[in-house]
């Protein structure tokens, strides 16, 4: 994807504004900003559509779908069958019919899953959690260049810095983009409420101390026995309801992609690269120092999101509130996740993404240190708010500044770079919910502030030689 360029969309009716040419391998688009901004934003909002609907899903499967730990395992097959994904589909599939059909498709893939848990079983949610695996590398990796891409053009257009303007096309996708946990998580709490069999009991009604079974101190055993009144699953009308809107949001993201997105054009359109060429450029792409050292933190940025989604709204919300908490907690999380993603964008024009990082490292071992130490109290719902609110700052920060950061360092091997960065970010999903029901929260918290540690230290070693490497040299690459 180093050659590609906007092709003239006229298509969708918008004047035929674009002049490209292909030079060395680069994009020179004479285009106007309006355009290029339009692409940004639809992009962002085809994915707030999308993840509107799958991330309250994912929120929700260990509760909907939890006969046989059928939620978790499908979450375990998406994300195990997005690193096989990673290795060889992209390529093949954005080499065949381009960014913007390769989003289309995948989104597809998604909308499958979605529809699946109309009847959950194993071979219907099985098979569609494969499939929707296989369509998240090329969905994200398609993404990601195009939004790398368009930063590029636009820099050169305006005469911008470059790693300023990737950073803030993502901190704007980011920001359109996270506020899905809020729509999300909206409606599955007005939807589920509807439903008689909802359950809204707290912990402190069973007869159990909250403080020795929730919180750090969830072992999963324990609160699968004292607190089974608020895993109740909803009636099934309700549930048909609510898959019934998550699919038409689903649907509506790819109508977005194809109506209203312009084409990224590869010039060498004859070109059909071979399925398992992305497989070994990812491999020989691990033979950068700089990748090697970035992969702690990009595992690490799985394993906090994974915890996030299955251990806190389960043993720091419904165990202590009930189940019916979950969503304005998300809802917390969604917003603040949101807005920070926006304004570290900009922020990073002024001060360097080292201290953004830095504030994130440094606020997320406080919300550890928290957790660790706070004694469970179904009178304090104002501590897991906070706690949800904080921990939107930090996954704005990883989710902001891990995505620019790779477009920064590998913007002239966007395809094999991505891939990495999925594969990594997806095997700490994997491994996050793998653990979910195996070792104590207390355990989980003390391997993700270790992993926070040593992606850190080694994400200064890359700075230091990202910032050593000659600035022509750093562009020719």
């Amino acid at each position: 994807m180093e050659n590609v360029a906007l092709e003239e969309p006229t298509e969708n009716g918008v004047p035929n504004t674009t002049d490209h040419v292909v030079k060395n391998k680069e994009p020179i688009l004479v285009q106007s900003n309006f355009i290029i901004m339009k692409n940004v934003v639809v992009v962002s909002f085809a994915f707030l559509l999308l993840f509107t609907s799958f991330q309250s899903l994912q929120n929700l499967q260990s509760s909907l779908n939890k006969d046989g730990n059928l939620g978790l395992i499908s979450l375990i097959i998406i994300y195990t069958s997005l690193i096989v994904s990673c290795m060889f589909i992209p390529p093949a599939l954005i080499g065949r019919i381009g960014c913007k059909w390769t989003l289309a498709v995948s989104m597809a893939c998604y909308a499958a899953f979605i529809a699946a848990n109309y009847y959950p079983r194993w071979y219907t949610l099985g098979f569609t959690s494969v499939l929707l695996g296989f369509g998240a590398a090329p969905l994200w990796s398609s993404k990601c260049a195009y939004l790398t891409t368009t930063a590029i053009a636009y820099s050169k257009n305006n005469n911008k810095e470059q790693d300023a303007v990737i950073t803030r096309f993502f901190g704007i996708f980011f920001m359109i983009f996270q506020s899905a946990q809020v729509w999300g998580n909206l409606i599955s709490s007005a939807v589920l409420q509807r439903s008689d069999k909802s359950s809204s009991n707290s912990t402190n009604s069973t007869g159990y101390d909250v403080s020795e079974i929730c919180g750090a101190n969830d072992c999963g055993e324990d609160l699968s026995q004292a607190n089974s009144s608020v895993l109740i699953v909803p009636e099934n009308s309700t549930v048909v309801l609510l898959v019934s809107i998550y699919l038409v949001c689903g649907v509506l993201s790819i109508a977005v992609v194809l109506f209203l997105l312009d084409k990224l054009h590869d010039e060498e359109k004859e070109e059909k690269p071979p399925m398992f060429r992305l497989f070994f450029a990812t491999l020989r792409h691990l033979r950068d120092i700089r990748m090697l050292l970035i992969i702690p933190l990009t595992i690490y940025s799985g394993l906090e999101q994974g915890f996030v989604f299955a251990d806190f709204t389960k043993s720091f919300v419904t165990c202590i509130f009930g189940i019916d908490k979950v969503g304005y907690v998300m809802i917390c999380f969604g917003v603040a996740d949101s807005l920070f993603s926006y304004f570290l964008g900009k922020l990073t024009k002024y001060i360097g993404r080292v201290p953004v990082f830095i504030s994130g490292a440094v606020i997320h071992l406080v919300v550890y240190i928290v957790l660790l130490t706070w004694k469970p109290d179904g009178d304090m719902i104002s501590v897991v708010f906070l706690m949800a609110a904080l921990w939107g700052y930090t996954d704005a920060v990883w989710q902001t500044q891990i995505n620019a950061f790779y477009g920064v360092l590998f913007h002239e091997n966007q395809e094999a770079a991505f891939s990495n960065y999925r594969l990594w970010e997806s095997l700490g999903f994997v491994i996050s919910f793998a653990l979910s029901s195996v070792i104590c929260v207390r355990f989980k918290i003390y391997i993700l502030i270790a992993v926070l540690f040593t992606g850190m230290i080694l994400y200064a070693v890359v700075e230091v030689i990202h910032r050593q490497l000659p600035k022509h040299e750093d562009d020719q690459k």
